[in-house]
């Protein structure tokens, strides 16, 4: 059972009041920097072919220690939280040079918590969790004889962080995070295809355990992978695109999202770099990130460096506003933080990374815009992707689309990509929906081998001249 007090797994070594003075002890000549503390259990079960595959359990816990001066960071981690282990890992912080700059002032405290302290593993037992995935897996397989393989994947974790200052400022926070995946294979006159559906976010299991939650994933799944038994091959060349609302946002967090980051900003390799009060998209495009969003996947009530999360408004109106922002990046560049700063765990560094990033709705309706689609495809589910920071260019994989006919949905097709880069497809949007989603909370960021979870979303969006890549003519 949890402690009433979740810090308990922090210090079963190590009491608050040494990680104070060890902290100020080890950061005395440095500009910034933190004690980072985390104790961490995650729990996978995966459901296959009518069994269970997988049922994995693991716990984590260390601390990171970093001192910042100027543009420079000494890091060291280890997975003992223990005074001795602290003081160790002290000696690397005096590898660098004392600051020049003062002490950076500590992040503006908050007591907002934007989802509960509860741990989702406990509340559960095991057997239920099993028992989950077998009736998901005996519900899908019962909806449509052509269905050839159920994988069912549910996934839960739950852990607390603090962040010990040497200036005395101390912040915790505790995470939890869930997400079931169901993906179905179905096969006709020899032709196999696959859909899948996924959701979660920062709750317990109760959402996920519901009826109308896991069958609307096998609806969603089965529809996708039926879909696909009917597809024709994709067109190529450059034609208008109508993109779906919500999970298709990821194609904006992979071609914008990251150029918006502070880090490539300060050093000038992103395509958005010096462009701040420039048009760089369509007017009526409005980009933001919010980590403070309730119960989101990709929300933080404080990030990894101890600041409240925020909406920050990066596009608005097609006008490049600001970036996203961690502590020292923000301080490097004469701005304030945004609660970007973000780490995959005690033993990483922290960045500037994405929240849930989206584009706002607009007030054009979906189906008008598809009307004004004499020859095109509508892409209404994204796979995997590809982007290089530098110039913005990308490659999506649609994993469901269809071509559009004269201001009508036509066949579904298979194998189309869209290719473009990320600054000149934001000034090419020529309809934005009223229709605004988010996505169902599946998502994971990937960056300077760091993954975090993160989320995306946006309205039905009709976007000209992009090109698709596909195997037909």
């Amino acid at each position: 059972m949890m402690p009433s007090d979740p810090r308990a797994f922090l210090y079963r070594e190590l009491d608050p009041e040494t990680a104070t003075r060890l902290t100020a002890d080890a950061l005395a000549t440095a500009e910034d920097g933190e004690l980072y503390l985390q104790y961490r259990k995650s729990e996978a079960f995966g459901f296959d072919d009518g069994r269970l595959k997988t049922a994995s359990f693991d716990t984590q816990s260390g601390f990171g220690l970093r001192a910042v001066s100027g543009e420079t960071t000494a890091f060291a981690h280890a997975n003992e939280i223990s005074p001795a282990a602290i003081r160790r890992a002290a000696e690397t912080m005096k590898l660098i040079e004392p600051g020049k700059a003062g002490k950076a002032p500590p992040p503006q405290g908050n007591n907002r918590h934007l989802y509960t302290d509860a741990d989702p593993l406990d509340l559960v037992p095991f057997a239920d969790k099993v028992n989950l995935c077998q009736t998901i897996d005996a519900a899908a397989r019962a909806r449509d004889p052509r269905i050839v393989q159920v994988s069912v994947g549910l996934t839960g974790s739950w852990g607390v962080i603090e962040i010990v200052r040497p200036d005395g400022f101390i912040v915790t926070d505790v995470r939890p995070l869930v997400r079931l995946n169901v993906s179905i294979v179905v096969e006709q006159n020899g032709r196999r295809e696959t859909g899948s559906f996924g959701i979660g976010g920062r709750t317990l299991y109760d959402n996920l355990f519901k009826p109308a939650t896991w069958n609307r994933a096998i609806d969603e799944a089965l529809a996708q992978a039926l879909v696909n038994l009917d597809a024709v091959e994709a067109p190529a060349g450059d034609m208008t695109v109508l993109c779906g609302p919500g999970w298709p946002g990821v194609l904006l967090h992979e071609a914008v999202g990251h150029g918006l980051e502070g880090d490539f900003n300060r050093k000038g390799t992103s395509a958005f770099s010096g462009r701040i009060g420039e048009r760089v998209a369509a007017p009526g495009v409005t980009v933001v990130d919010d980590g403070s969003l309730h119960d989101r996947r990709g929300s933080l009530s404080i990030d990894d460096e101890g600041t409240p999360t925020r909406e920050t408004v990066l596009i608005e109106d097609g006008i490049l506003k600001g970036y996203m922002q961690d502590r020292l990046n923000a301080r490097l560049m004469g701005v304030a933080p945004t609660g970007n700063g973000r780490r995959e765990s005690f033993q990483h560094a922290p960045m500037p990374r994405m929240t849930n990033t989206f584009m706002k709705g607009g007030k054009d309706d979906p189906a008008e815009l598809l009307s004004r689609v004499k020859k095109g495809i509508y892409a209404k589910s994204f796979g995997g992707g590809q982007v290089d920071i530098v110039s913005g260019k990308f490659v999506f994989s649609c994993t469901e689309a269809y071509r559009i006919e004269n201001g009508k949905l036509g066949a579904p097709i298979k194998g189309a990509t869209l290719i473009g880069d990320g600054p000149s497809v934001l000034t090419r949007v020529t309809g934005i929906g009223n229709d605004f989603a988010l996505d169902e909370g599946v998502g994971m960021c990937g960056k300077g081998g760091q993954s975090v979870p993160a989320g995306v979303g946006q309205p039905t969006l009709l976007v000209e001249g992009l090109t698709v890549g596909g195997t037909a003519a």
